[in-house]
């Protein structure tokens, strides 16, 4: 009996010890960083250390993993990337991992296709037509261009677009009644129609140039489109639409041109203050949590692209936004034969408009919300097609299929058929989580101001 009893005791003691041990295996911790070929950083890519368990990189690429059962093996994953090294055992605690992912071939090709179609398109004058072999130049695809030649690199192209428009600031920007054209020809003749959110956005690509090269070449260009763009306050604290080509006065507010003035001019002022106030009191869904577009139109009264652009603009805007625009869902046979999910521009849900499907793919980024993004920007590759000009070059139609734009009125006959700069910008914006409004979005705003979170 006593022989039983000692060797019990002795049992317990030694199951003690070892779970002793295993208890100060628990105890370790990993951290580490996420980066490309090119060091920078790689955010939401997910690092699993068992088949249930994974952390995600941050938006520097950094990730921690406090405790995990030794040993473990942690393995990177992100769609379209390969990592270096695949997999790495750990057996105690090591702080500086780093995994390299490098995208897949087939993906940089396509990235590729659409810069080299971009580089190809640009005129001697330094404007883009915006859609393949279509004689309309448009002011916000322009801001667009230079954006994108400038997130890659080439801040020559973008210096030749906006030269342009430099050396129109007297003959077109400040005659008359102000204000540049929201289009022209290839020439560079415009229609005289101005349009407020397009002269924003060229500010907003005024703004991305100055950050990025710290250069003040075109500080008077972008003061000048201030000036105008403030002169079209109401004393509601909304911004007028511009003027016809009759120079009348467009007497209507447009929701998505007040954001995107409010963003494209410098600061916090009284300015920025009035454009709340108006958007608060005439333009906010306070049960949908949404800004709208159209308020005296209940069947358009939201706007796709309200959802990912406010969200974009505003910090800590309701990430809700971005799962309240499945009312625009849709799927679509594009002109290929591909059938493409991706979002309309209103709820009549005609046509995936791949531009907003884009928009919406950088909003995701943004919000940490990784797999939709990448679940949008494939379904957008199914679109992509060939340009009939430039053998190396390639990009994306407006829209999958003919259909209607905002409201009622129909896209123009080659919207499904033609490589267009919007969709194609806003594909590479996301594609890099690069932001064109970043450089706006920091603007102090006052706690009482913030109506959003209200």
């Amino acid at each position: 009996m006593t022989y039983r009893i000692l060797s019990l005791l002795l049992l317990l003691l030694l199951c003690s010890c070892g779970n002793e041990k295993e208890a100060n295996k628990l105890s370790y911790s990993a951290s580490g960083r996420v980066i490309d070929d090119s060091g920078s950083a790689i955010e939401g890519v997910k690092i699993a250390y068992t088949p249930t368990e994974f952390v995600l990189s941050n938006s520097q690429g950094n990730w921690v993993i406090t405790e995990f059962t030794s040993p473990a093996t942690l393995t990177p994953s992100l769609e379209n990337y390969t990592f270096s090294p695949a997999s790495l055992q750990l057996i105690d605690s090591s702080n500086n991992v780093l995994f390299t992912g490098t995208q897949d071939q087939s993906e940089n090709q396509i990235a590729m296709q659409i810069f080299n179609w971009f580089n190809q398109q640009q005129l001697a004058n330094g404007l883009l037509e915006s859609v393949e072999n279509g004689n309309v130049v448009s002011l916000y695809d322009n801001a667009l261009a230079a954006i994108v030649y400038m997130m890659n690199n080439d801040f020559t192209k973008a210096e030749n677009i906006f030269d342009f428009f430099d050396s129109r600031i007297e003959t077109e920007l400040n005659a008359g009644f102000g204000g540049f054209s929201q289009l022209r020809d290839r020439n560079g003749s415009p229609n005289n129609h101005r349009w407020m959110g397009d002269n924003a956005w060229l500010l907003i690509a005024l703004n991305n140039y100055k950050s990025l090269t710290g250069k003040n070449t075109y500080d008077y260009l972008a003061s000048q489109i201030t000036d105008w763009l403030m002169s079209l306050q109401d004393a509601d604290g909304g911004l007028f639409a511009g003027y016809g080509a009759n120079n009348k006065l467009l007497n209507y507010k447009v929701t998505e041109g007040n954001i995107d003035a409010f963003n494209a001019i410098e600061g916090y002022t009284d300015f920025h203050s009035q454009v709340l106030h108006f958007l608060k009191n005439q333009r906010w869904d306070s049960n949908d949590k949404n800004l709208v577009a159209w308020p005296e139109n209940p069947p358009y009264l939201y706007a796709l692209d309200l959802h990912p652009w406010s969200y974009l603009i505003f910090n800590n805007y309701p990430s809700s936004a971005l799962t309240t625009a499945d009312r625009f869902l849709t799927t679509q046979t594009a002109i290929n034969g591909a059938q493409i999910s991706g979002y309309c521009f209103d709820e009549d849900q005609d046509t995936v408009w791949l531009e907003g499907t884009g928009q919406m793919a950088l909003a995701f980024a943004l919000a940490g919300m990784q797999n939709q993004k990448q679940l949008y920007l494939s379904e957008i590759e199914k679109a992509l097609i060939e340009s009939t000009n430039y053998p190396d070059g390639a990009g994306f139609p407006y829209a999958t299929n003919p259909g209607t734009v905002y409201g009622a009125d129909s896209l123009w006959a080659t919207a499904d058929t033609s490589i267009a700069i919007s969709s194609g910008a806003w594909y590479l914006f996301a594609k890099n989580n690069y932001n064109p409004f970043q450089v706006g979005r920091e603007k102090m705003i006052p706690q009482a101001d913030i109506f959003w979170l209200n």
